[in-house]
């Protein structure tokens, strides 16, 4: 290590409570990598060095008199900007909300600051989180660190960056159809997408769906799950959100993989699949298959995914923006005005059906587990694509249905409401990170999962072609 934002949040923490290490050195080294990469990058769009400073020497005090401290005290945190966060600016990514400074955190960063984290700034996110191209029209794009040529990922594609080039230790995230799953994969950091409910929101217009959650970004998954078991929790606000004990997320299980019964589909059954991606990850079970006591080829029934999740998204996207559409079109980009247009026309009939066969999917997906432990499957169907692509529009030469038929890899999985790791496994053939899905058995089974993500995490770290990439620092501060 060379620097202190370098440290995991684990590490990080640990130093903090043993006096070894003062959060206001670790926020001003964490400050240092910002300044010097996120010219390259763009990965942080609004910051409150100030406040965090102010802030970072109160977590010093408390430290240094013996008091209690939370789980992420004095922990540097980035802030998706789909978050609303007190007193400092939050545009959604629209220039409708330009100059929108919130009043008060939403729950999400309260809790968090509760635990003792220190907000440093806003990362980088698609208008509404509508794209897995994080670019638009009020901070233009986020890079991709390995190749500053190439997308990030998107929607959360701000906190996967700044994770990936050690600018902070952890990151708020969020996902629809992959927008915690699709950046971390290219950006090679880790992800959580949590059980809908698990972490409540206050926001969500429709709230009664597995559409859209929120959830913990890091560069390791007990890092990912600590930060998890502080986000987690109930609040009435969210009619899904569960009692459970959330604290029980901070320790991560040992798990003998040896003793599980893996399924692994290259595309589930139905996804696009670039060719080069689909070797990829052929080649990289060959290489830690070995470790489980089974692990067959086998693809869950999720036929109509893709039309079922249009559909859906429709559904959710005129409850959100169909007042901004008929109002500021003019403001908007690309992918929400698409998507509205494209939902108003979706008949009644085809909503209901829509509906049904979701919950058909959901039944038939549990079933697949009565023969299988987990199932993987790889995070993203395509490289990292240039930057200035607003998304996929090919894969192997076939033109898709619309902007984001190429993420059904991902956005099959949202449909079921099952918990998910996405976990780093080496780099693609362009040289950018590749990643793979750690599907949990069924919704809650987060703790589960997450142990099963740490052991092959591990194993991982031992194997070159699979252990988690990290970009060149250097070349991004020249």
């Amino acid at each position: 290590m060379t620097e202190a934002c370098e440290l995991s949040a684990i590490e990080a923490r640990k130093l903090i409570g043993e006096k070894r290490i003062s959060p206001v050195e670790l926020l001003d080294s964490c400050i240092r990598r910002i300044e010097a990469v996120n010219p390259a990058i763009n990965a942080f769009v609004a910051t409150c060095y100030e406040r965090a400073r102010t802030e970072a020497k109160a977590a010093e005090d408390v430290i240094m008199r013996g008091d209690p401290a939370g789980p992420l005290h004095g922990l540097p945190l980035g802030v998706k900007d789909l978050v609303d966060t007190a007193e400092l600016r939050t545009t959604y990514g629209s220039l409708l909300y330009k100059d929108h400074v919130p009043q008060r955190d939403e729950r999400l960063v309260e809790v968090l600051r509760r635990a003792g984290a220190i907000v440093l700034g806003k990362t980088n996110t698609p208008e509404f989180g509508a794209g897995a191209n994080t670019t638009n029209k009020v901070y233009g794009p986020t890079r991709n660190p390995f190749d500053t040529t190439r997308t990030c990922g998107g929607s959360s594609g701000g906190s996967a960056v700044a994770l990936a080039t050690d600018m902070v230790p952890i990151c708020t995230g969020s996902d629809t159809g992959g927008s915690l799953r699709t950046p971390a994969a290219f950006c090679g950091v880790v992800s959580i997408r949590p059980t809908p409910g698990l972490v409540p929101s206050e926001r969500r217009p429709i709230g009664l769906s597995t559409y859209g959650v929120l959830g913990p970004m890091a560069r390791s998954v007990a890092d990912s799950a600590l930060m998890l078991s502080t986000i987690a929790g109930f609040d009435g606000r969210d009619p899904l959100a569960t009692l459970l004990d959330a604290s029980a997320l901070r320790q991560v299980d040992n798990i003998d993989l040896s003793r599980l019964r893996v399924a692994v589909s290259e595309d589930l059954g139905f996804a696009p699949m670039d060719n080069g991606m689909r070797a990829t990850f052929r080649e990289r079970v060959k290489l830690f298959g070995w470790a489980f006591k089974e692990c067959s080829e086998r693809a869950p029934e999720l036929e109509n995914a893709n039309r079922v999740f249009w559909i859906i998204r429709g559904v959710h996207f005129l409850a959100a923006h169909k007042e901004r559409y008929e109002k500021h079109r003019d403001l908007l980009g690309d992918n929400v005005k698409n998507n509205v247009a494209a939902a108003l026309e979706i008949k009644a009939e085809d909503i209901a059906w829509a509906y049904a066969e979701n919950t058909r999917l959901y039944r038939r997906f549990q079933s697949f587990f009565d023969e299988v432990d987990v199932l993987i499957c790889p995070t993203v169907s395509v490289p990292p694509f240039p930057v200035e692509q607003l998304y996929c529009t090919h894969i192997n030469g076939k033109e898709l249905d619309n902007y984001i038929h190429w993420v059904d890899i991902t956005a099959g999985i949202t449909l079921t409401g099952h918990p998910v790791v996405a976990l780093p496994c080496g780099r693609d053939p362009t040289g950018t990170p590749f990643s793979i899905q750690v599907i949990g058995p069924q919704r809650h089974s987060e703790r589960f999962v997450i142990a099963v993500a740490a052991a092959l995490e591990r194993l991982f770290s031992s194997e070159p072609a699979l252990a988690r990439p990290r970009p060149d620092i250097r070349s991004l501060t020249r």
